[in-house]
């Protein structure tokens, strides 16, 4: 299906079924922390009238289809914007691979404890703000849902542009639970790693035990593929935090053109990441401890 626009909620394009080959030996229990799943089934889960975009069909077998081609023996799925607090499909998801996913939440700030312990038992270990897409949910429910899950073991994740950081700083500093932050803050890479936004994630990285993504290049970077000004920004990340980060795909890479090959976007850590032993952490130890996958002894 190609980009087009249905009012405001333009189409997205469809993701390629053809990946890069590695660059590196990718480890046993490796995990792409950051993708979605759109159901084929329209009338069974609608979309939130308010999304920012439509994407095409990305059911669980395509999903499961690109894990394994891209070497990965662990999942994260992240509630997708356009279905709102409707977790259904993501859940049943989750439920059906119980060693190989976990997943991250969206719900509303009224949400039960019998509901966040049902997400649990399914897989969820977070919940996901969201100030970028319509869909979300955001800032205004961010104690209050602090305060719901921090006894259960889970973090937030913010899907934020850092470069409002600073001015959100009295709030998140307050926060004591973890948090993850999506794209490496994303904000433009341009901007360089002296603005105050970047710092910001910095200092909430080193000095609040928060973590970041390894992900959406393609998203903070105006270069074409393989985004090399990125390399600076990622570098700067891993060298400040390096058991506080996890790399992810962002497949099926809604609402971007042209569409990256998730083959390369993994290959990306080739780069940023000369260290095996590094790239094991950061793909295989940090996000088992993070999102409470089952112990390896590699």
């Amino acid at each position: 299906m190609s980009y087009q626009s249905t009012g405001s909620a333009p189409y997205c394009l469809e993701p390629n079924q053809v990946f890069a080959s590695p660059a590196f030996e990718i480890p046993r229990f490796a995990c792409d922390t950051h993708a979605h799943v759109v159901s084929s089934d329209a009338s069974a889960y609608p979309m939130v009238p308010n999304r920012s975009y439509t994407p095409v069909p990305c059911p669980e077998a395509d999903y499961l289809t690109m894990l394994d081609a891209t070497g990965m023996e662990r999942g994260v799925l992240v509630q997708i914007s356009v279905y709102g607090t409707d977790n259904r499909y993501m859940l049943e998801v989750l439920r059906r691979h119980p060693e190989r996913l976990r997943g991250i939440g969206v719900v509303s700030p009224d949400v039960s404890e019998r509901e966040l312990v049902e997400m649990h038992d399914a897989g969820v270990r977070g919940l996901r703000l969201n100030v970028l897409y319509g869909g979300g949910v955001g800032f205004d429910a961010m104690e209050t849902l602090a305060a719901k899950i921090k006894d259960m073991g889970w973090h937030l994740q913010l899907l934020v542009d850092a470069r409002q950081f600073p001015e959100l700083m009295p709030r998140l500093q307050k926060l004591t639970l973890p948090v993850v932050v999506d794209h490496m803050g994303h904000m433009p890479v341009e901007l360089g790693t002296r603005h105050t936004g970047f710092q910001a994630l910095k200092h909430l990285l080193t000095d609040h035990g928060w973590w970041t993504k390894l992900s959406g290049a393609y998203r903070i970077s105006a270069e074409p593929a393989p985004h090399t000004n990125v390399t600076e920004w990622a570098q700067e990340l891993i060298e400040a935090a390096p058991d506080r980060l996890v790399w992810g795909s962002d497949w099926p890479h809604v609402a971007v053109r042209p569409m990256p090959d998730t083959g390369q976007l993994r290959n990306l850590l080739a780069t940023w990441i000369p260290d095996a032993a590094l790239r094991h952490k950061i793909l295989v130890t940090n996000p088992e401890r993070l999102y409470d996958f089952p112990a390896t002894s590699g």
